[in-house]
């Protein structure tokens, strides 16, 4: 049984960890950014949810922050996500399904009309999920920057 909840400060160190394998290349601030979302402070992080397995262990998480446009979105202000991610050993199993309900639930509630993601042109398993969770593709790009 998998349940479902908003991000709260019990589940830090889960959270961190989960973060970590996400982003394995940025593990320095996590516990920060977690910090100042649980402290009100986050300007990335809006709202946040978990999701646990029947032995109570986070096994996944969503971060949506709001940003001012999206590409592909009809309006100003569009839910984002951030941050996906669900332990390798749960996927498959709904539990990335049941985040972004959550989260399009919240969305939902505020009035918002769509929501917007992204993911690396390579990760193929995410363009998959999306496109069967009802995400349309929009657009694709190479981003670039230069050190000056």
């Amino acid at each position: 049984m998998m349940r479902v909840c908003p991000m709260m400060i019990d589940d830090k160190q889960e959270w961190a960890e989960l973060r970590n394998r996400l982003w394995p290349t940025s593990k320095g601030p996590h516990e920060q950014d977690i910090e100042e979302y649980l402290c009100g402070d986050s300007h990335d992080i809006v709202t946040a949810f978990g999701v646990r397995d029947s032995e109570d262990s986070l096994v996944g998480f969503i971060e949506i922050n709001v940003r001012s446009h999206a590409e592909g979105a009809p309006n100003k202000y569009v839910p984002y996500i951030e941050g996906w991610y669900v332990s390798d050993s749960k996927r498959g199993q709904g539990y990335g399904s049941a985040l972004i309900k959550s989260a399009e639930a919240w969305a939902k509630e505020r009035g918002f009309s769509h929501m917007a993601s992204d993911t690396e042109l390579s990760n193929e398993a995410s363009i998959t999920l999306h496109k069967k969770l009802g995400f349309d593709e929009v657009e694709r790009s190479v981003n670039f920057i230069k050190s000056l």
